[in-house]
């Protein structure tokens, strides 16, 4: 059965705030508290780290740096960091977002926004743009890292090729390529980031530069991909 605009499978587009609809602030704080107490930065590093539930998250990064530091204590210094990187680094909406959920919206496709911190964070860079969501608008997903199951069943009950999630950590990819979601990586371009390369290890075959570049030719793709079930063959 297909909809009104000829989509056989999707029906929802999730997007990951941070990193996606809003500028990275946390790939170069991450690197800049790991490196600036003496520990290496690496690919390990942000497997480890990346898109976790924030206890969980504060633990590793204690890990990495050692020292005697507890999770809380490293979470609370790396949020003191992040700070003070934002006073010179400001979040701001990314170019494209509006228009790609206008785009998304004109196209019959349902919009949800997601990530780790709480609704407060959503509301405030986004929240003059929340008529283009739906749903709940945002959902926090720290204590269901990464949620993609949660959003799509238990908030839309939807069936798992029928959401597509926009993110930019390799950690939603791998989730996304175990439990059969469509997927689009939108790698950080902080140079010294990791993030694009473990997303081609995970298999992510549509890597965008841009929010530009999910327009209706790649939503399609995917719509056929999910109703083939080959979104993940290489």
């Amino acid at each position: 059965m297909t909809n009104a605009l000829g989509f056989a499978r999707l029906r929802l587009v999730a997007l990951n705030i941070d990193g996606v609809l809003l500028n990275d602030t946390f790939s170069p704080v991450i690197h800049r508290y790991i490196t600036g107490h003496g520990a290496d930065y690496t690919a390990d590093v942000e497997r480890t780290v990346f898109s976790q539930p924030q206890k969980v998250a504060g633990e590793r990064m204690a890990d990495v740096l050692g020292g005697g530091l507890t999770g809380p204590q490293a979470l609370a210094a790396y949020f003191e960091e992040r700070e003070k990187y934002l006073r010179d680094h400001p979040v701001t909406v990314q170019p494209g977002a509006v228009e790609l959920l206008t785009r998304l919206r004109a196209l019959g496709l349902r919009t949800v926004c997601y990530g780790g911190l709480a609704k407060a964070h959503f509301d405030r860079f986004l929240g003059e743009h929340a008529a283009l969501f739906d749903g709940p608008e945002y959902v926090c997903t720290d204590a269901i890292r990464p949620g993609l199951r949660e959003i799509t069943t238990d908030v839309f009950s939807l069936e798992h090729d029928q959401a597509l999630f926009v993110d930019d950590v390799a950690r939603v990819a791998e989730a996304a390529h175990t439990h059969g979601f469509p997927f689009i990586g939108f790698p950080t371009s902080f140079e010294h980031s990791f993030q694009g390369h473990l997303m081609k290890e995970a298999g992510v075959r549509h890597l965008i530069r841009s929010l530009d570049d999910i327009d209706e030719a790649l939503l399609r793709t995917l719509d056929e991909e999910s109703a083939t079930g080959t979104l993940w063959e290489n």
